[in-house]
């Protein structure tokens, strides 16, 4: 292998996709890989491990593993301080995982993508839902983010379980009709709602129903009051988290940007984007949604440059490099959750 130059690995981990950036000093991009989701809340330790380590080598080619300077891992389900821990352990026997290495929850890539403020709220809507917020004195607010133990609801996963929960009950009767019922038995290809119960609870069918979450729009934009009380419900839970958050810091009178990112705040639903802009007037009005295009590793990369000092044109330059990435344009998609 051929010496490498003094380089940077930013990875952002998330329950769809991961990113793995090799930059210079300067801020230079020198690879970007991209693979299938690594949360270690989804895939386990062991196999989120192997899917980050696959993406580095590739990331890496032929450089020295050696060389690099800094690593910071940003990772979906890295939300408690064990699970970071054990992460850390897990790689730890790595070639390149034995530096300088941060690894932290991905919610700090998602917020550094969408604004440099020091006092903000970042919220993400993409398989799962959770928030963090800092304020400029070092205090950080965060969530469990361990589904409904700890009081969640609103990600992908949640709103597609929507879907079926909606379309059974219109089907036997104990809930309002709605155009679910029909979209679903489209989407899964099945004859009816308690066919596809039948086979998932008997283990014949997947039971992730995350890449449902598209049709509660499309049939909330169609009218649908079903699908509507169910963007509205999802819209309030951002307002929560936000509210929670500006609260918890003594933010509530301070003007502060919501980083809102995700596969779900990236598709912009009107009535979704609406109900929020609502519920923050009423609770947070000095807070103001921004919305991030821009994919989170991006984040991931200003941060591990900032770790190592880098100044504002190397800051400028992966800036540039890492936030056009039309894979991230578009509407809402199963594979955009």
């Amino acid at each position: 292998m051929t010496a490498a130059p003094d380089v940077i690995l930013a990875v952002d981990g998330g329950g769809s996709k991961t990113d793995v950036v090799l930059l210079d000093a300067d801020g230079t991009v020198l690879a970007w890989e991209r693979g299938e989701g690594s949360s270690p809340q989804l895939e386990g330790l062991d196999r989120s491990v192997r899917i980050i380590d696959a993406l580095v080598e590739r990331a890496l080619g032929e450089r020295e593993a050696a060389s690099l300077r800094h690593v910071g891992l940003y990772l979906s389900g890295l939300d408690l301080p064990d699970e970071i821990d054990a992460f850390r352990g897990a790689v730890a026997h790595l070639p390149w995982a034995r530096g300088q290495l941060l690894a932290e929850n991905d919610l700090h890539a998602l917020l550094r993508a969408g604004t440099d403020a020091t006092d903000a709220v970042a919220v993400i809507c993409g398989t799962g839902m959770n928030a963090i917020g800092v304020r400029s004195d070092g205090a950080v607010v965060r969530f469990p983010a361990l589904g409904p133990l700890s009081g969640d609801w609103g990600g992908g996963s949640e709103l597609g379980d929507a879907v079926v929960w909606h379309a059974a009950r219109a089907e036997d009767g104990r809930g309002p009709s709605t155009r679910l019922h029909g979209m679903l038995l489209d989407a899964a290809g099945v004859p009816s709602v308690g066919a596809l119960i039948e086979d998932v609870h008997l283990g014949r069918r997947d039971d992730g129903f995350a890449r449902l979450a598209p049709l509660i729009f499309d049939a909330a934009l169609a009218g649908d009051a079903v699908a509507r009380s169910v963007v509205r419900r999802q819209a309030d839970e951002v307002v929560a988290y936000v509210t929670a958050c500006v609260t918890r810091l003594g933010l509530l009178g301070h003007d502060v940007p919501v980083v809102f990112g995700g596969g779900v705040a990236r598709a912009r639903d009107p009535l979704l984007l609406g109900s929020i802009a609502a519920g923050l007037a009423e609770h947070a009005p000095r807070a103001h949604l921004e919305i991030v295009d821009a994919p989170p590793v991006l984040g991931a990369a200003l941060l591990a440059l900032g770790d190592t000092g880098a100044d504002a044109a190397a800051l400028g330059r992966a800036k540039a490099s890492l936030s056009s990435d039309a894979r991230f344009a578009g509407p809402l998609t199963a594979s955009a959750l």
